[in-house]
């Protein structure tokens, strides 16, 4: 019996999908004990965006060990992460005109939202959070609570309240959430407590891949400024370059109050959390919100070269939208292929295709996985196919990995289409 079987909590979930011993990686490839290689379109949930065991960030980060750099730190001031402040705000913030502080959480995106949350109550006196529906945020109480999935806020054992939810755009035909929000903002007997903050993503991960318009975007951040409601963008997994920019809202035409950033912030797999808040909201008192983890240098070593390497300039960023419309193009096809049986969605290099069910999605992934691909499934039933690869992958190594996808729904179409026989 293998220690995991013996000794690992009934919680695990991915090792359940893709049941072998990894013992290497690099870049886009996983391998097993056997020396297997198995193309990884999972990417650590979005935590890989640069891929496994970068070159660049794992030579900065052996070299910062080597010189006894220091590991942690808690909020003490550092060599490291003053670099890393001073080179985000020069790479990331500035090119883009944002003015914003930086606020180090603790080390996992769900106690960035968790400080978010808490900071827009604080600094406006209200309680309310409007979340929606699709949304993940986090397994902890606050992030759970904005959090739309019944399988994880079951698991809670308390009362989820603070938060109304509302539908997304796109939730359901002939259903305007915005309209709703608006008309019940403009009523005074509609019940709904005028809310600290808006919490969101423009592209939902877990939710199924959902994506938000500029225009809906642009009519929520209206109905935020005209209410005083702050505008909080979760970026955690489709920011960092994910989207084809460095944030998904780029381009859109809002500016949100505060960002939550975390998964591939570290640029190399190490828990990295930040949250970004307008100047004028930096209300806390020392130490008001803090934890032992706030201070991971080697995170913020690789974060900095990541920055650096990456986001000087738009050389990256075009690369990745290139890649981003070759894996558009090759699920469009894939779809045609099978007389538009499945649907595109997503965005960026984070695109996959929806089925008719969460069953015939888990078999695709299982058949991928037999054929030396790893990929998950996302959506409120697990129905969508979800491809998300490192951004430095290969176009080469790309192609070969939607080859595979494209033979695992073949297999698994024709099994469904045996069994219904």
């Amino acid at each position: 019996m293998t220690p995991f079987k013996q000794l690992e909590s009934e919680v695990q979930s991915y090792a359940r999908s893709f049941p072998v011993l990894f013992s290497r990686a690099k870049n886009a490839h996983l391998f097993d004990q056997q020396g297997r290689a198995y193309l990884d379109f999972l990417a650590g949930a979005g935590s890989l965006n640069y891929g496994h065991n970068n070159p660049l960030l794992k030579q900065a980060l052996l070299e910062y060990i080597s010189d006894d750099g220091i590991t942690h730190s808690l909020d003490l001031h550092t060599e490291a992460k003053g670099r890393f402040m001073t080179r985000f705000d020069e790479c990331i913030l500035k090119p883009r005109e944002l003015d914003y502080k930086m606020q180090f959480t603790g080390p996992t995106g769900t106690n960035s939202v968790e400080a978010a949350i808490k900071l827009a109550r604080k600094v406006t006196g209200r309680s309310n959070v409007l979340a929606f529906t699709n949304g993940f945020h986090g397994c902890t109480l606050g992030a759970l609570g904005a959090t739309g999935n019944q399988h994880h806020r079951g698991a809670s054992g308390v009362a989820l309240g603070g938060f109304t939810r509302l539908p997304y755009e796109g939730y359901a035909e002939d259903v305007d959430g915005l309209s709703l929000l608006e008309a019940m903002l403009s009523d005074k007997s509609s019940g709904l407590d005028l809310p600290a903050a808006v919490l969101l993503e423009v592209i939902q991960g877990e939710g199924g891949l959902n994506c938000a318009s500029a225009a809906w975007l642009q009519r929520l951040d209206a109905l935020c400024h005209e209410h005083g409601i702050l505008l909080i963008v979760d970026d955690i997994q489709a920011g960092c370059g994910r989207s084809g920019r460095f944030f998904s809202f780029e381009g859109m035409g809002i500016h949100p109050d505060m960002i939550t950033l975390s998964k591939s912030l570290s640029g190399y797999g190490l828990p990295f959390a930040m949250l970004l808040l307008r100047p004028d909201l930096d209300v806390w008192t020392p130490g008001e919100h803090n934890g032992t983890f706030r201070g991971n240098n080697h995170a913020f070593i690789t974060a900095t070269k990541a920055v650096e390497h990456y986001w000087a300039d738009d050389r990256f960023a075009v690369e990745v939208r290139r890649k981003s419309d070759l894996l558009g193009r090759r699920l469009e096809r894939i779809n045609e292929q099978h007389g538009g049986q499945l649907l595109r969605k997503g965005r960026g290099m984070m695109q996959g295709l929806a089925c008719a069910d969460g069953d015939l999605a888990t078999s695709i992934s299982r058949h991928a996985f037999s054929l030396g691909l790893i990929i998950e499934t996302c959506g409120p039933e697990g129905e969508v196919v979800k491809c998300f690869a490192p951004l430095t992958i290969s176009e080469a190594e790309l192609n070969e990995g939607l080859d595979i996808l494209a033979q695992a729904i073949a297999l698994a179409l024709a099994e469904r289409q045996s069994q219904a026989s």
